[in-house]
């Protein structure tokens, strides 16, 4: 491998491990203000509606035919109704979220029990149904608790999402540097 080549990845993997830190250091932020955490990603989400609704109003008017103008039109103005309405009530749009977490974890836990059912006999899928339980389990924790675990629920589960791709990134990298190392 050229020294050239050498080069281009350790400075790759400097970006990457710097990128990996700080990922770690934001979930630990996030997990230790996860209300706050939680308000940030609503803020994102909710901008992310605004900028589809303005896509959906560019392409209204490039629509064939009256009745395309007008269905794209409503739902470009929807997006943009409700893009603004969580970034105006952000506590609102946190109960919502928390909300359509706790159900998707509900079902996703009920249907990896019953993947186990249909795949136990395949190495490892006990791991599946465990993965089941702990879904199913931490569904019905926030739903119970809900509305008062949207104060800490999203921001946790971004914290622990973010933290782990901070570590893998961190690691990867590092096996990178290590295997560049080993080659030259």
């Amino acid at each position: 491998m050229t020294q050239s080549a050498n080069n281009a990845i350790r400075q790759a993997s400097n970006w990457s491990i710097a990128w990996g830190a700080l990922l770690i250091i934001l979930g630990m932020l996030a997990i230790g203000s996860p209300f706050l955490a939680a308000i940030a990603v609503t803020g994102f989400i909710a901008w992310l509606i605004i900028v589809a609704g303005v896509v959906h109003l560019f392409l209204a008017f490039h629509a064939h035919g009256p009745g395309s103008l007008i269905w794209k039109l409503l739902v470009g103005l929807a997006y943009l109704f409700f893009g603004g309405y969580l970034i105006v009530n952000p506590v609102l749009g946190v109960a919502s979220l928390t909300l359509v977490f706790a159900t998707l974890f509900l079902i996703e836990g009920v249907l990896n029990i019953i993947l186990f059912f249909k795949m136990r006999s395949v190495g490892g899928s006990g791991w599946v149904l465990l993965d089941g339980i702990v879904t199913l389990l931490l569904g019905v924790m926030i739903y119970m608790q809900w509305p008062s675990s949207s104060a800490w629920a999203i921001g946790i589960l971004v914290g622990i999402g973010m933290i782990f791709s901070g570590v893998t990134r961190l690691m990867l990298s590092l096996a990178v540097r290590r295997s560049v190392a080993a080659i030259a």
